[in-house]
C-alpha cells in the first residue's frame, strides 16, 4: 500500500518534471497563431480595462497570462488604428504590440506563457486530487502520470490560449457541483455557483456544463427522493440559485471590470458590426443588452458566446487525411484522438476495458438491472457527472463544423484519465489469482514507462506530436495540420537554419502568430511562394498547413484550388525547421 507521504512525494516529483519540461520546451518556440490575439487582449484588459479585443473568448485565462506583463515596461499601440478605429483588430494589435512597438518580443512571450504553465501544473494536481478522492493513491498517481506526460496537454499547456483553462474549468466545476448535490448546504451551493461562474469565464464551450450538470442534478434528484417531484423541484431550485451566483457574483462583476473604460458607444457600435456581419438571429437582443449601462457587462458576455457558436457553425477550410474541405468530418475527432495520443495509453485503455469485461463475466446476472443502475449512479455520482459531460461534449464536437485541432476536445482528456486509472486499480483488486494481479501490475508499470518515454522523446516539439501508430511526429503532417501540427511554433528555428546555412535570401509562406520580418530581417525576400513553379527560385520555406492545403484533393463541395503547389512534390526538402516548416532549395 502506498501511504500518503510517499504518494505526495511521487506526485511532487512528477509535477516538477512536467514543469521543467514545459519551461524548457518554450525556450526556442515562436509565437503560435492564437497567442497573437490572446496576449495583447489580456494585457489590454488589465492595463486599460477595455474589452474591445478578442470578445469571442472569455477573459480569465488571458488575464492570468497578462499579470507578469504588468511588471514589464511595455508600450501598447493605443494610438494605432487597430485600437482606435478598427473593430476587434486583435491580430493587428498583436503584431503591433509584440513586434513593432519596441518591446522585447521574446521576453514578452516567455513571460506571458509562465502563468499558463502554472495553470497546467495546477490542473494536473487537481486531476491527482480528484482521482485520489475517488479511488485512492495508486489510481491518483496513474492519472497524474497520464496528465503530466500527455504530449498534447503539454503542447497546449504552455501556450496563451483557453484550451487547458477549459480542461481545468470543466473538472473544477464538476467536482464542486457534485459535492453540492451530495451535501446541499449553503456553503456547498455557494462554492458550486462560484466555480461554475469561473468555468464559464474560461472558455465559451464550457456552457456545455449547464446541460451536463443540469441533467446530472435531475437524475440524482429523481433517484434520491421518495417523492420524485418534490425532490426534483428542490434540487432544481438549489441549482438555479447556484446559477444565479455564477452570473451575478462572477460573470457580471468580472465583465463590468473589463469594460469599465470601454466606451458604451464603442461597445454598441462594435457589437452591431460584429453581429451584423454574421447575420445572427439574436443580434437585436445582443445589441439591446449591450446598450443598457446595467446589463452591458452581460451584453459583452453574450456577444462572445454568440461569436463562439457562430464560429463552430461556420467552420474552417482544413486539410485532413489527404483532403481539403470547408465542412467537418464526423470521423475527425475520433481519428485525431487516436493519432495524437501515445500508443501506450490506448493499450492501457484496452487493459482497463479487459479488466472490466472480466469483472462482468464473473458477476452474477443482474436482477432488476434498472435498480442496480440507479444504485450505481447514486453511489458513483462523480463518474456519472463526468460521463455526462464527456458524452455531451463529444457529441457537440463531432456534430459541429469546426475541425481545426484535437485541442477542442481537451476538456474530455482528464475524464478518460480518471476513469481508466480508477478502473485499472479497482478491477485489478477483483482478480482472485495473485499471479494475475502481479502480471497486471507489471504490465501497467511497463505501459506507463513507455508512455513517459514517448512523451520525453517528443521534447521539445510537442505541438507536432503524433503517435507511433503513424511513425511518429515526422509523418504527422500527412494526416492533419493546423493546431495539430503546425501553429507557427517553428519560425525561430527557421531563422536558425537560415543563419547556419548562410542563406542570403529566402521566400517564406508562414502560418502562425509570429513575424517573419522580425525573425529574418533583410534575409526575408517575400512572405509568399508563387503558385507558378517557374517564378520561384533559390530558397523557400513553407508551413505544413499551407503546403498540405495546396497539394491535396478537394473534398466534395470544396471550391478551393487545392493543387496549386503540387509541383513541390518532385522536390525533396533541404531541411525542416522543427517538424512544421518545410525548406526547399530550387537551384
Amino acid at each position: 500500500m502506498l501511504n500518503n507521504k510517499t504518494t505526495n512525494l511521487i506526485a511532487f516529483f512528477l509535477l516538477s518534471i512536467c514543469f521543467l519540461v514545459c519551461v524548457g520546451s518554450i525556450q526556442n518556440m515562436s509565437l503560435t497563431m492564437d497567442e497573437q490575439a490572446h496576449i495583447p487582449s489580456g494585457y489590454s484588459y488589465l492595463r486599460y480595462q477595455d474589452y474591445r479585443l478578442n470578445p469571442e473568448h472569455p477573459p480569465l485565462a488571458k488575464d492570468l497570462s497578462a499579470i507578469p506583463l504588468l511588471f514589464l515596461n511595455l508600450k501598447f499601440p493605443t494610438d494605432h488604428p487597430c485600437w482606435t478605429k478598427e473593430v476587434n483588430s486583435q491580430w493587428n494589435c498583436g503584431t503591433e504590440f509584440i513586434f513593432k512597438s519596441g518591446n522585447n518580443a521574446d521576453l514578452l512571450i516567455f513571460s506571458a506563457r509562465i502563468p499558463m504553465i502554472l495553470l497546467f501544473i495546477l490542473f494536473a494536481w487537481f486531476v491527482f486530487f480528484f482521482t485520489r478522492k475517488l479511488a485512492g493513491n495508486k489510481a491518483a498517481l496513474i492519472a497524474l502520470t497520464l496528465t503530466a506526460f500527455s504530449p498534447t496537454l503539454i503542447a497546449h499547456g504552455r501556450l496563451v490560449t483557453t484550451d487547458i483553462a477549459a480542461a481545468f474549468g470543466a473538472l473544477f466545476a464538476t467536482y464542486f457541483w457534485v459535492k453540492f448535490l451530495k451535501e446541499p448546504n449553503k456553503k456547498n451551493i455557494f462554492i458550486a455557483g462560484i466555480t461554475l461562474g469561473i468555468a464559464l469565464c474560461l472558455k465559451f464551450s464550457l456552457v456545455l456544463l449547464i446541460p451536463s450538470l443540469g441533467l446530472t442534478t435531475i437524475i440524482y434528484a429523481f433517484l434520491k427522493g421518495s417523492n420524485k417531484f418534490k425532490s426534483i423541484f428542490y434540487y432544481v431550485g438549489l441549482a438555479l440559485i447556484a446559477g444565479l451566483i455564477a452570473v451575478f457574483l462572477i460573470i457580471w462583476p468580472l465583465y463590468a471590470f473589463h469594460i469599465h473604460n470601454y466606451p458604451i458607444e464603442k461597445q454598441i457600435s462594435d457589437t452591431q458590426e460584429i453581429l451584423n456581419s454574421n447575420d445572427n438571429p439574436l443580434k437585436g437582443f445582443g445589441i439591446f443588452v449591450a446598450s443598457n449601462p446595467i446589463t452591458r457587462p452581460l451584453g459583452q458576455y453574450l456577444l462572445g458566446l454568440l461569436m463562439a457558436t457562430q464560429r463552430v457553425a461556420g467552420g474552417n477550410t482544413v486539410y485532413f487525411l489527404g483532403q481539403v474541405s470547408g465542412n467537418a468530418w464526423m470521423s475527425y475527432f475520433p481519428i485525431m484522438y487516436l493519432l495524437k495520443t501515445p500508443l501506450a495509453f490506448h493499450l492501457l485503455t484496452l487493459l482497463a476495458l479487459g479488466l472490466w469485461l472480466n469483472y462482468l463475466r464473473k458477476t452474477k446476472p443482474l436482477k432488476k438491472p434498472l435498480h442496480k443502475l440507479a444504485d450505481w449512479i447514486k453511489n458513483h455520482l462523480e463518474e456519472c457527472a463526468l460521463l455526462m459531460f464527456f458524452i455531451i461534449y463529444w457529441t457537440t464536437s463531432i456534430t459541429g463544423n469546426l475541425n481545426i485541432g484535437v485541442r477542442h476536445i481537451l476538456p474530455t482528456f482528464p475524464i478518460v484519465y480518471i476513469l481508466i486509472s480508477k478502473a485499472i486499480v479497482e478491477f485489478t483488486k477483483q482478480l482472485k489469482n495473485k499471479r494475475a494481479r502481479i502480471g497486471v501490475t507489471i504490465t501497467v508499470c511497463i505501459l506507463l514507462a513507455w508512455y513517459i518515454i514517448s512523451s520525453l522523446i517528443a521534447y521539445p516539439l510537442y505541438l507536432s506530436y503524433y503517435s507511433e501508430l503513424v511513425g511518429g511526429s515526422k509523418n504527422g503532417y500527412k494526416y492533419a495540420v493546423d493546431s495539430n501540427y503546425d501553429w507557427g511554433q517553428d519560425l525561430k528555428r527557421l531563422a536558425e537554419f537560415v543563419e547556419k546555412n548562410n542563406i542570403e535570401k529566402i521566400n517564406v509562406a508562414y502560418f502562425g502568430g509570429d513575424n517573419s520580418y522580425y525573425r529574418l530581417g533583410d534575409k526575408l525576400q517575400n512572405t509568399w511562394i508563387y503558385e507558378q513553379e517557374e517564378l520561384n527560385h533559390g530558397w523557400l520555406a513553407i508551413s505544413a498547413t499551407f503546403l498540405q492545403e495546396k497539394r491535396a484533393k478537394a473534398a466534395p463541395g470544396c471550391d478551393k484550388n487545392t493543387t496549386a503547389l503540387s509541383w513541390l512534390n518532385k522536390y525533396k526538402p533541404a531541411g525542416r525547421a522543427g517538424y512544421s516548416i518545410f525548406i526547399y532549395n530550387l537551384k
